[in-house]
């Protein structure tokens, strides 16, 4: 006999489900693979695509997403979430995303939920942005080459 097929949860259930099974209780640390970052590169590739997409609706928005949350499995349930709602991981706890308003909102709403399931201290920030701010980012530490992720290079070799 097989293994029983993975049930799918939305965001809600997963925590709700959490909620019940004691979600006070610090989990284990996330594996390697929940905890690690995509390349650089193909990273500032996603960026670059949600700040410059083909086909800008007028009611579209760029924004930014960054937390705070103590707990591992909300933290890691939260990070999921975002992704499978088309977000780019440009930090451990920051995402970038490119959609229309009402995309914004229902992300919101969603967010604003989760942090009502459990008393906590966390905090989520959700700030919009557009493609002049982003151009003016000024970076320290790692460099990213934020200039590269709003305007393409036009250089010319000979």
């Amino acid at each position: 006999m097989g293994r029983p097929k993975k049930q799918e949860f939305s965001l809600q259930d997963a925590l709700l489900r959490l909620k019940t099974a004691g979600i006070r209780e610090p989990g284990p640390p996330l594996s390697d693979e929940e905890s690690q970052l995509v390349s650089l590169q193909e990273r500032i590739r996603q960026v670059l695509h949600i700040l410059q997409p083909s086909n800008i609706k007028p009611t579209a928005m760029a924004y930014l997403i960054f937390y705070d949350i103590s707990d591992n499995k909300v933290r890691g349930l939260v990070a999921k979430y975002l992704k499978k709602k088309g977000c780019v991981r440009i930090q451990k706890s920051v995402f970038i995303a490119h959609s229309e308003n009402r995309y914004f909102q229902e992300i919101y709403i969603t967010l604003q939920e989760v942090n009502s399931y459990y008393e906590n201290e966390d905090s989520i920030i959700l700030v919009p942005v557009n493609a002049s701010d982003v151009r003016s980012m000024k970076l320290i530490g790692k460099n990213v080459h934020i200039d590269t992720l709003t305007d393409k290079p036009n250089t010319l070799f000979f």
